[in-house]
């Protein structure tokens, strides 16, 4: 059980962290300023500051499970940048986390099939590349089948990846990485969903200020993402909890 929790805490953060750096290091790109990199659950409190860049604090928060990055200052929205962005280079920053997530797994594959299959470096990359369409094909599906209101069954929450990556871990090294590699790939498209609060519902709602024309008031972005960060919190408790049953079963 220990190993379980540890190996989870572990591949969740990396695989989080790695989602937040392509967004950090996109919005650098554009000129969007970050005020915070964090270790860490977002709405829990800091404990430390490692370091000051610019205008961003890279710190850590007291529940170190994953990660985020502040736009606002001190949920002041005049500080808050990205809405002033162009829309190509606010999708630009929405969607780099999972394209970091894609290429992060690509990044992990390559060496699990060098030294796992024994497999050249060519051969590596070729199916490695197999690996991503696999996973990307196969989330896609389980996403339609989902709304389909079908593979239901299928969705886990921190508990049921805690015992994943457990097996994994226990498994070896190797089977750890192609786990992380795995979740990493999942967790990029997931976000790409248009659901509130995730990268995809920012994206739908940049959609639709780009077709009128004009910009939607930040109050509205507000609410929708408390609302889904609701749902979302809703969805995992009710998915953890049968995940406890499947476990105690």
């Amino acid at each position: 059980m220990i190993i379980s929790i540890i190996a989870f805490i572990v591949v969740f953060s990396i695989v989080v962290l790695v989602h937040e750096l392509g967004h950090f290091l996109a919005a650098r790109r554009a000129g969007v300023k970050v005020y915070e990199f964090s270790i860490g659950f977002p709405f829990s409190p800091k404990i430390f500051t490692f370091f000051r860049q610019r205008e961003t604090e890279f710190t850590l928060r007291l529940l170190p499970l994953g990660g985020f990055v502040s736009f606002s200052k001190n949920n002041d929205e005049d500080t808050m940048e990205l809405f002033e962005a162009s829309y190509l280079n606010r999708a630009f920053i929405m969607s780099a986390g999972s394209i970091f997530n894609i290429a992060f797994a690509f990044l992990v594959f390559v060496p699990v099939f060098i030294l796992g299959k024994d497999l050249s470096f060519p051969d590596a990359i070729a199916l490695s590349v197999q690996t991503i369409w696999a996973v990307l094909s196969g989330t896609v599906l389980f996403i339609l089948d989902l709304f389909a209101g079908n593979g239901s069954e299928g969705l886990s929450g921190p508990v049921g990846i805690a015992s994943m990556a457990g097996q994994a871990a226990s498994k070896g090294i190797l089977n750890l990485m192609y786990f992380t590699g795995a979740l990493s790939m999942s967790l990029g498209i997931m976000n790409l969903i248009p659901f509130p609060a995730l990268d995809g519902g920012q994206l739908f709602m940049l959609l639709i200020e780009a077709v009128r024309k004009k910009p939607l008031n930040l109050k509205f972005y507000q609410m929708v993402n408390v609302f889904g960060i609701t749902l979302f919190v809703i969805l995992t408790i009710i998915v953890t909890y049968r995940d406890i049953t499947r476990l105690i079963v």
